[in-house]
């Protein structure tokens, strides 16, 4: 029997970005979850703050070279790649010129969301999963964290479903306390909407608050793991409606552990891992 394969998704990880819970879950998970018999790759945007010399990241030719089409234009795709200190995991980073090389994450000098976060959305989501492929991989469960991957269940379920690649591909979606305040680019709908989505897949997204976005990735996901415990009561009921499996990730003693046994929870419906 071949080991379940977890691709992890993340807009932090640390050392790339700064400390955060989501940025040291997201180191911690991934090594842990390797460790108990489980194959992983991890990736994260190429954000213009991480300094390439220091983390040693280097550019992935034969991945990198293709161009993407974000909302009817063209955008080139460079794959770069990490690996983390002390343990042996890569992390590969989505990168563009035009969408990750300032000097910031997803805020202004201001505090305010860049206005271009949708098409970074997509450009990145577009940009796993395609060097996913690339590299011949079939994860059986995609593990999103942060609000900035939310569109990745949305894609690999309505976009990429019947790739064979993603087409068993099960969705764990690990949510967290209020990330922004308000709401991001309303645009976000109509960019989306460009690959050919329905309405009813998108809904959430024409009032694209932190809460929305995550209801719209919880729409197409097979397992809930609240990050803390200040996910909002509204996306916890959105979640019970859908009558998924949760896991209180903050409640465990032993959080890591907790989270590979809800990742063998959730593949059970899958008959070659049963």
């Amino acid at each position: 029997m071949s080991k379940p394969k977890i691709l992890f998704v993340s807009q932090e990880i640390l050392p790339f970005s700064p400390e955060s819970h989501i940025a040291q879950t997201c180191r911690q998970m991934p090594q842990a979850v390797h460790e108990r018999g489980k194959e992983t790759r991890i990736f994260m945007p190429r954000f213009g703050k991480i300094n390439e010399r220091r983390h040693q990241l280097h550019e992935v030719i034969r991945l990198s070279g293709m161009n993407l089409i974000i909302d009817d234009s063209d955008h080139p795709l460079i794959i770069k790649v990490a690996s983390i200190p002390q343990i042996r995991l890569q992390v590969y980073f989505i990168d563009n010129e035009e969408y990750f090389h300032r000097k910031a994450f997803m805020h202004d000098d201001e505090g305010n969301l860049f206005e271009d976060n949708d098409m970074r959305m997509i450009f990145f989501t577009k940009g796993v999963l395609e060097t996913v492929k690339k590299l011949g991989w079939a994860p059986d469960i995609i593990h999103c964290h942060g609000w900035f991957s939310s569109l990745m269940p949305l894609y690999v379920k309505k976009l990429y479903g019947q790739d064979p690649h993603f087409s068993e591909s099960k969705i764990v979606v690990s949510a967290y306390g209020n990330e922004f305040d308000g709401v991001m680019s309303k645009d976000i709908q109509k960019k989306v909407a460009f690959d050919g989505f329905e309405s009813e897949d998108i809904a959430f997204l024409k009032k694209p608050s932190h809460v929305n976005l995550l209801k719209s990735a919880l729409q197409f996901a097979d397992g809930l793991i609240l990050g803390d415990d200040q996910v909002s009561p509204e996306l916890r009921q959105y979640a019970e409606s859908l009558e998924i499996p949760v896991m209180q990730q903050y409640t465990e003693t032993d959080y890591l552990a907790a989270t590979d046994e809800f990742f063998d929870q959730v593949l059970v419906a899958k008959p070659e891992l049963a």
